[in-house]
Order: C-alpha cells, then sequence, then structure tokens
C-alpha cells in the first residue's frame, strides 16, 4: 500500500512539474509600441538644423488618443520657425493637460505687477500625483531636522520622491524654453520609454514655463511686429516686467519683484530638490557650475552637487555627438541675488543651462566668436565656428539635458533626499559648528523702520526671526559682551534656512585676483540698511527668553502727548517711513527744523518736522493719528512751537525720467517710489525736449542711471529712416501694459532739452543725476567746478564703501550721522574744483592726496598691514574665512605674507596721485559746488565686497549740490537706489527733494582766500 502511494505521489510531482514547466513557456504578448505622432515628429527632424542637434529623447513625439499635443491646442508643433506663444496659450494648453491627464495638475502660484498670472505644473505618475501632498509634507519635513529626527528621515528617504522644477524664461528675450517646456509636459505625461517612466515614477517634475510673464507677452508682440513689418526698423524689448529688464535675475537679495516672491512661496511650499532655471546666451549648451569664487555661505556639498550633476548631463549629450556642451567657463558662483538662490540658498540644488539664443524663432546662419569655439579642458568638445541655427536646436538640446538630468535625479532619488536632509541638518549645527550663533538687530537701532524692512525681508526667505522678551546682556565674543534691549530682533542659526541669513547679513571680500566678478562684489544688509547688526559666536543668547515672530514686523506709530499742542514734533532720523508720512499729507503744512533741538524733554535731530497746529486744518491730529499708524512715524505733541530756524518742507512735484535706449536701472528707482508711496510722473527724456516750461509742472527732475556717454544719451537712437513705434496695436496689444508708450523711440531729449532742463534749474528746479549720467550737465557746461577723473586702477565692482557725511548742515543730510555705507560700481569719481566747499565736517578741493610715488602703494601695505592676503570669503580683509559645514575649530590660522617661491594671494593695484584742484579763477561763492557726502578715508573705505586701488576714490566726493541760478543740480557717484538693497542711502534724495528750494540753508561763508578746505586733512 505505501509502495502504491509513493507511486501516486510521485506521478502527481512529475505532472505539476510538466504542467509548471508549460506554464513557464506561456508568455503574455508583447505590449505593442507605443504610437508616435508621425506629422510632428516629421516636423521635429524638418525644424532641426543637423542631426547632431538632436538626440533620440526628442527626435519624435508619442501619439495620444486621449491627451493633446501642443499641436492640438496652439495649431503649430513646439519649434516652428517665425512662431512664439503668448503666456495665456502656454497656460491654456498645461490647464488642457491638465484636464486631460491625471498625471498632471496645475497650481497657481501668483500674478506679476500687471496681472498675468504665474502656474506651476506637476507631471508625475498618477499615483503620484494622487498623494502630492503627502510627498510635499515628506520634503517639508526633511527640510527641518529639528523636527524629524535620523531614523524618520531614513523612512521617510525612503518613502520620498525627488522634485525636479524647470522654470522657463526670467529673461523675456530668451525664448525656447516656454516651447519646450510645453513640450516636456507633454512627453512626460504620455510616453511610456523606460526613461521616461523613470522619471515619472521615481521623481515628480514641477514646470513654471515663464517666471517673467509680462516681459514675454511684449516680447511675443516685438517678435511679431519684426516679421510682419519686415522693411521696417523693429523696436528693442524695451520694457520686459513693469520694473527692470535683465535685473528681474538680481532680485533674490532685495525681492522686490512679483515673480521672485511668488517664486519663492512656492519654493516654500513644495521643498523642490532641484530648481533648473533656463537661459541662453552662450553656446551651445552651458551646464551652470560657474568659474568661481562660489559663494562662502553655501555648504560645499552642494558645490560639489553642481559639479557631479553637470557632467552627468554633459557626459550623456557628448557621447551622442553633440557639439559644444560644456561648463565651468562662464559665471562666477559668487553673489546670491540669483533667482536659482531660491534654490541654492534654502539647502536644495539651483543650476542653470545657456543655450544659444535664437533671435526670437527665427532660423538662420550664425558666426561663433572665436573665445567660444576654442578647445580646453572645461570644453574638450567645443562649439562649431558656424552654424545654421534654430529654435528647435534651442529646444532640443535644452529637453534632451533636462531628461537626462530629470532622469539622473530619479534614479539617485535616495542619494539627492539624503543629501537635502543633511545640508538641512548641517545648517541647524551651523551655530554650534562654524557658527555664528545668531545675529542681533538691537531695538534701540535710530531706524526702526528699516530694522522691520530687513526683518521683514529675511521673513520673506523662509528666515525665523525672535524678539528678545527682556534686556538681556550675553557674551558676544569670546571677550565680549554686550547688553541688548527687550524687543531686539534675533535670527538664530540653529535653524534650516541659516545660511541665507548670514550670507545676508555678513560681510563679504572678493579677492582681486580671482576671476573678474560676475555681478555685484558687496551686499552686506546691515550697512546698506544703515542699521545696526550684531555678529554673536558666542552660544548664550540661544538660551535667552524670545518669542518668534508670526506676523511682519512693523514699528508701532502714533501720536502722543496732550490732545490740545500748539505743534507735533517728528525726529528725523533718515527712517524711510518719513517720506511716506510727508507725501501721504501732502496738504498738510510742515516745517523742516534747520538745527537739532529739545522739546517736551526730548532731543531732536536737525531736519525734524515741525507740524504747527496754526495754519493747518482743524482735524489736523486725528490726520496725524492716522498716518502715523499707517506708516509707524510717532509724532510728539508740542505745547509750544520750538525756537529753532525752520523752513518749510515740502511736498515736491517729482518727474522721473527714463530713455527709449534703456529702462534697467531706472525700474529700481519706480520700485522704491511705488513702494514708498511716493507720487510722481514717468515720462520720457523726448518730454524735456518737447516741454519749453518745465518748471512749471515739476520742482525735481530726477535722471535716474542709464549708461552711455553724455552725448549718447543726450542724442538718443538716430533719427534716420521710419518712426518706430513703442505702443498698443491690433498687432502688439502689450506693449499698451508697459510703463510707457511712444509713436517713436528715436531721439531723445536733445540739445533742446538740454536748454529746457537749463531754464528749469534757472527758475528754481532741482535736476538730479545718478551715477555716469552727472557727465550730461558736467560735459554740456550746465554746471562749473565739478569734473569726472579717469580711475584706471581702482577695483570697486558691485561694492559696499564708506563715506562722511561732509557738511552736517546741508538739508540733504538731515537725519544722518557721521558715516554712511553705500553701493558704488566702479565710477564716477568726482573731483571739484578749489572754491567749492564742504561746510561743517569737510571741506571742497581736491581732496586726492598728492602726485609721485607707486601709486596706491600706501594702500596695498595697509591692506598688508591688516593681514589682508587672504582668500574670498566672509568677513573683512583682515579677518579669517570661515569655511561652512565643519566645526571652527578645524580653521587653520590666519594666512601671514607670501613666503619665497610662494604666490600672493591678494595685490592692490596702482592708484592714481592727482593734484588738488583745477588751476583758474575761483568760482563766485554763489556757485561753488558743496560737497554734502564724500567717500570716507582709504583705510575706513572697504564695508564689503571688493576693494583695491581705493586711493583714487578716498576723500573723494560723492554727493555733491551745485547751485545755478535759483536752483540745483544734484550729482550721486554712489547710486542710492539699487535693487531694493540701498534703503540707508533713499533718504540722501528724499532730503534733497523735499527741500528742494532751500539747499541753501546752511551754506557757510567762503574763506576769505576764496579757497576751500583740504578735504580729508
Amino acid at each position: 500500500m505505501i509502495g502504491i502511494m509513493r507511486k501516486i505521489a510521485l506521478c502527481l510531482a512529475v505532472a505539476f512539474s510538466l504542467a509548471a514547466a508549460d506554464k513557464k513557456t506561456v508568455k503574455p504578448p508583447a505590449p505593442a509600441p507605443q504610437k508616435i505622432d508621425e506629422a510632428y515628429s516629421a516636423k521635429i527632424k524638418q525644424y532641426t538644423t543637423e542631426p547632431f542637434f538632436l538626440t533620440e529623447l526628442v527626435d519624435h513625439l508619442p501619439a495620444s488618443d486621449t491627451v493633446p499635443s501642443p499641436e492640438k491646442v496652439l495649431g503649430y508643433v513646439i519649434g516652428t520657425p517665425n512662431k512664439l506663444t503668448y503666456t495665456k496659450d502656454i497656460n491654456r494648453y498645461l490647464r488642457e493637460l491638465e484636464k486631460a491627464s491625471k498625471r498632471v495638475k496645475v497650481f497657481s502660484i501668483g500674478r506679476s505687477e500687471e496681472g498675468r498670472e504665474m502656474i506651476l505644473a506637476a507631471v508625475s505618475d498618477e499615483a503620484n500625483i494622487a498623494r502630492l501632498d503627502h510627498y510635499k509634507d515628506i520634503t517639508a519635513r526633511l527640510a527641518d531636522p529639528r523636527k524629524t529626527s535620523r531614523e524618520e528621515a531614513d523612512r521617510l528617504i525612503a518613502e520620498g520622491l525627488p522634485l525636479y522644477w524647470a522654470s522657463g524664461s526670467i529673461h523675456s528675450t530668451e525664448t525656447g524654453s516656454p516651447e519646450m517646456l510645453m513640450e516636456l509636459a507633454y512627453r512626460i505625461a504620455v510616453e511610456d520609454s523606460p526613461l521616461i517612466e523613470n522619471i515619472r515614477k521615481h521623481s515628480i517634475v514641477l514646470i513654471t514655463p515663464v517666471s517673467e510673464v509680462d516681459g514675454r507677452d511684449r516680447e511675443v508682440d516685438v517678435y511679431n511686429y519684426r516679421k510682419e513689418n519686415p522693411g521696417k526698423p523693429a523696436p528693442n524689448l524695451v520694457y520686459w516686467g513693469k520694473y527692470v529688464a535683465h535685473d528681474n535675475n538680481r532680485d533674490a537679495i532685495g525681492m522686490a519683484l512679483a515673480l521672485t516672491r511668488n517664486m519663492m512661496g512656492a519654493f516654500l511650499q513644495f521643498h523642490p530638490t532641484v530648481l533648473h532655471d533656463l537661459h541662453e546666451s552662450v553656446p551651445f549648451l552651458y551646464v551652470s557650475t560657474g568659474m568661481g569664487p562660489y559663494n562662502a555661505w553655501l555648504d560645499p556639498l552642494v558645490v560639489d552637487e553642481w559639479q557631479k550633476m553637470a557632467y552627468v548631463d554633459i557626459e550623456e549629450l557628448t557621447k551622442r555627438g553633440v557639439p559644444g556642451v560644456w561648463t565651468h567657463g562662464y559665471y562666477d558662483g559668487w553673489a546670491p541675488n540669483y533667482m536659482f538662490y531660491i534654490a541654492n540658498g534654502h539647502n536644495s540644488i539651483g543650476r542653470f543651462y545657456e543655450t544659444f539664443g535664437g533671435g526670437g524663432a527665427d532660423t538662420g546662419e550664425r558666426t561663433v566668436p572665436a573665445s567660444s569655439t576654442s578647445r580646453t579642458w572645461f570644453r574638450p568638445n567645443p562649439p562649431l565656428p558656424r552654424v545654421n541655427w534654430s529654435i528647435r536646436n534651442n529646444i532640443n538640446l535644452q529637453e534632451s539635458g533636462m531628461l537626462f538630468a530629470m532622469n539622473n535625479v530619479a534614479t539617485e532619488r535616495k542619494t539627492f533626499l539624503e543629501n537635502f536632509y543633511l545640508k538641512s541638518k548641517r545648517s541647524v549645527d551651523k551655530a554650534k559648528n562654524e557658527g555664528p550663533a545668531a545675529w542681533v538687530i538691537p531695538s534701540d537701532d535710530p531706524r526702526p523702520g528699516e530694522c522691520a524692512e530687513v526683518v521683514n525681508l529675511l521673513r520673506l526667505q523662509g528666515v525665523e526671526v525672535n524678539r528678545l522678551s527682556s534686556e538681556t546682556e550675553v557674551p558676544i565674543t569670546a571677550d565680549k559682551k554686550q547688553k541688548f534691549p527687550a524687543g531686539s530682533y534675533i535670527v538664530r542659526m540653529d535653524q534650516p534656512y541659516s545660511r541665507m541669513a548670514d550670507m545676508l547679513l555678513d560681510t563679504q571680500f572678493y579677492n582681486i585676483n580671482d576671476p573678474p566678478p560676475y555681478d555685484d562684489t558687496g551686499w552686506t544688509l546691515g550697512p546698506m540698511h544703515n542699521i545696526t547688526t550684531v555678529r554673536v559666536t558666542r552660544p548664550e543668547i540661544l538660551q535667552a527668553s524670545m518669542t518668534t515672530l508670526s506676523d511682519p514686523a512693523r514699528p508701532q506709530g502714533g501720536v502722543s502727548g496732550s490732545a490740545t499742542a500748539a505743534a507735533y514734533l517728528v525726529n528725523h532720523n533718515a527712517d524711510n517711513i518719513l517720506a511716506t508720512f510727508r507725501f501721504r499729507l501732502k496738504d498738510v503744512h510742515m516745517f523742516a527744523a534747520e538745527d537739532a533741538f529739545k522739546a517736551e524733554d526730548r532731543s531732536f535731530n536737525a531736519g525734524s518736522f515741525i507740524i504747527q497746529a496754526d495754519g493747518n486744518p482743524a482735524d489736523l491730529r486725528s490726520r496725524l493719528e492716522s498716518a502715523a499708524a499707517a506708516t509707524g512715524v510717532t509724532a510728539v505733541s508740542a505745547a509750544a512751537v520750538p525756537t529753532v530756524a525752520m523752513h518749510e518742507l515740502a511736498a515736491p512735484r517729482i518727474a522721473l525720467v527714463h530713455t527709449w535706449t534703456n529702462t534697467q536701472n531706472e525700474g529700481w528707482y519706480r520700485v522704491a517710489f511705488d513702494r514708498l508711496q511716493i507720487p510722481y510722473d514717468y515720462i520720457s527724456d523726448q518730454k524735456l525736449r518737447d516741454i519749453s516750461d518745465l518748471r512749471a509742472r515739476y520742482d525735481v527732475i530726477l535722471f535716474a542711471p542709464v549708461g552711455g556717454t553724455a552725448q549718447r544719451i543726450v542724442n538718443g537712437s538716430a533719427g534716420r529712416g521710419e518712426p518706430i513705434p513703442w505702443k498698443k496695436s491690433a498687432l502688439t496689444p502689450n506693449l499698451g501694459d508697459a510703463p510707457d508708450q511712444t509713436d517713436d523711440i528715436r531721439g531723445a531729449m536733445e540739445l533742446q532739452g538740454l536748454l529746457n532742463v537749463t531754464k528749469f534749474i534757472d527758475a528754481g528746479g532741482l535736476f538730479i543725476t545718478i551715477t555716469g549720467n552727472a557727465s550730461i550737465p558736467i560735459d554740456y557746461g550746465i554746471i562749473e567746478g565739478v569734473t569726472i577723473t579717469p580711475a584706471p586702477d581702482l577695483h570697486a565692482r558691485g561694492t559696499v564703501l564708506g563715506t562722511t557725511i561732509a557738511d552736517k548742515r546741508s538739508p540733504i543730510a538731515y537725519g544722518y550721522g557721521d558715516k554712511l555705507p553705500v553701493y558704488f560700481n566702479q565710477a564716477p569719481v568726482f573731483s571739484v574744483a578749489a572754491g567749492g566747499f564742504g561746510g561743517r565736517g569737510g571741506g571742497g578741493g581736491g581732496g586726492r592726496g598728492g602726485r609721485g610715488g607707486r601709486g596706491a602703494a600706501a594702500g596695498a601695505a595697509t591692506a598688508a598691514e591688516e593681514g589682508a592676503n587672504r582668500p574670498t570669503g566672509r568677513g573683512r580683509p583682515e579677518e579669517q574665512d570661515i569655511p561652512q559645514g565643519r566645526p571652527l575649530q578645524m580653521a587653520s590660522a590666519a594666512r601671514g605674507p607670501a613666503q619665497p617661491g610662494e604666490d600672493s594671494t591678494l595685490g592692490d593695484v596702482g592708484g592714481g596721485g592727482g593734484g588738488g584742484g583745477r588751476g583758474g579763477a575761483a568760482l563766485p561763492p554763489e556757485l561753488r559746488p558743496r560737497v554734502v557726502v564724500r567717500f570716507a578715508p582709504e583705510d575706513e573705505l572697504f564695508v564689503s565686497g571688493m576693494l583695491a586701488g581705493g586711493r583714487a576714490l578716498a576723500n573723494t566726493p560723492a554727493v555733491v549740490d551745485v547751485p545755478r541760478g535759483k536752483g540745483h543740480v544734484l550729482l550721486f557717484a554712489n547710486n542710492p537706489m539699487w535693487r531694493n538693497e540701498t534703503q540707508g542711502s533713499y533718504f540722501l534724495l528724499f532730503n534733497a527733494m523735499m527741500n528742494y528750494d532751500h539747499l541753501g540753508v546752511g551754506v557757510q561763508p567762503a574763506p576769505a582766500s576764496g579757497r576751500g578746505r583740504r578735504g580729508g586733512q
């Protein structure tokens, strides 16, 4: 019986085995190859000028029966010659994609200044999109290791997905990326190739197709005008966004523009692993790493990630025979003002591409500069010297590179998420590791409005700010204590975004022997806002009692004292809220005190506002209370009008002038005026030509900075040929949204405009020039006694420098102390002729030092004596740089002077000497230039950034008031309104404007000899 059962079992086993074998041999039918949109794919190949500008990733487009391709919605294939897409149609396409596919979800992330929508489209696997909030929560928890343990982080990293954010066309003339990103969204949503499926399954792609939405629409208008009028001259893109053009990618410090704030807000919502910004300039595809010096506050891990990611993209494209894909030799990596620092400054990865631009959507032969075609270590596969280029070539390279990059991040997702968590953790550890422990903004700073401005700027960046609960004394260094009053702002460095706060508040030092800077070298917020910030290296501050701000900071304004008052007094502290207060109450008579005084047991600075009850409306106090509460200004009621010399404080009629050649830098002035609610008329320089009686309309004309020689600015573009309109039409509907319009952008102020401006000044108006356009009144002889001096040995590129208030009695200096840091960018360097004077605290004359010797040898010696033989990094020249992400104790001792056989790490350059003033008869007293502000002596000149050859600038005039007729011309060597970063110097302008008709106050009698004092002695 047992034997029979064994036989039966054996037979059954054999039977089961044979059945299993038969089952294994039966394979399911292979899936049918994905259908290809043959017509679309054929167009891709047709519009690509060479096969080596195409890869297998983008040489086709998959077809779908349910999801519309871009052609089905727009009516044309992406990359079609002579076709650019408006923002509303780009957004419409992505929303059609969302309707048709559960793999796509579209979010609105805000609107531009002109009301156009910015969007973000998420594209991934259907299951991932369904759980998008869950994955956002994972990245948010990884972003804050204070709330996430190591064990929990490991679990989140295993479960989470990286988010790869692609952003297009922040620069409006760079037209390819918005087109490409529509096709990329469709491809990721529809295609079933292994690479796309890996991206879709193991990551979430975020797409913002256009970040400068206003400029994009105007660029399409201008391009369409050019194509419709081939025989006519077309305008350049005079306006991009409402305020600025190319500088919209320099707003990550000041956060003034809607696009920057919208992108920052979206980042803090999604915490993407990578932000990839798409640009066009150099041939053919540059993958960002930069030449250095790199930003000194970044975690070294992010710098490593730049390199690793770049070489993945380069290798994949080079393997496929694509020429001209390279890295390193472009851009530096220093300043954090670029939009992709939204990621780099917040423990994510910011990177960018530069592809060869296409002139809109044109196809044509292009000659590549020899500097871009040379073979070198970072460009072993250089671009071709001549190429037939199309927008489709551009799209192919961008899209292929991004797909390889996204595939890399999806494949190595755990590594990228681990690094994201680790960088966040190292940021939290910064306070006890490399330091500092905290930054403090004392609550007794004389400019509470600017303190609140800096605090709110940091909070926009996601930085946490606290306030001290009570007065606290703590050590700030190993050998120094300081007492901070209650309410002082504390920016702790034991938080996830400590690096962003530290890089904005710390001092920068840029060694001139490093590669030339790509942009600004100094940006320290405290000096630029003229407020006190204290770097605390000791950890005790972290134990103090404090509360975290949950709402924007703002000074508490109001009116104090008796309800019955003879006058109300407002101390002048050069806080910009005072300008808002004055113009808000433009119908109220106010006076400016010409000297400091005391009243109601308080001290008031020169320039303080005196608002008398007599002569003002009966509801004066109510008006003051409303304005003070709204602005944060404090007014004090006084029983008697102070017995001090005073003059009426104007709310002047202001004209802000722009040219039709470039509106880049003047836009920052409109930003400042609009934010502070300063009313003005915005006029072109052509109006200076066309309005014969400017004085009848305006009290102040501000000619904001514009590049070029005086002759170029005055003459404008050539008037030959047909008119070139910049105005709304059926073909160019979006030009009507620009800040100004004209029938013809040719011409400028011209000689007639100079005559009209001269009459305006003579009749009592104030004409203000900024930086280089001071050459207009100087070169054309509107003023005398001031020249612009060449300074070839000066190196001060986009830097923060010290100045001294040379004439404290000038109304332009009201509210300021003895010193003021300012932004300066290389030029101009003013010289004031003998006979000019500086009132109290400074002289006129040359003030430039003597001739002979080694030029700036004294400056170089001073730098060496201060221990400035050091690399680019944090701190002053004499301080030690601090590598990030490791204990401070690991830092080596400061390097001494170079030893024999070593290269010095810092070399100064010779500076010009120069005599004092010019020869000839002295100017009569009523025409002598008045130096209100001058650059500091050489050993006090450096504040932050780059400075060498400073002797050429030391003690020279920075702000000069030149009388003429009944009016004045005011010249600025520094730029007082730059990128929403220089609020500390704004009030030099506001003082001048509000006192435009009393700028002669405080002028000292000329010395008997008729000669001015020597400057800086």
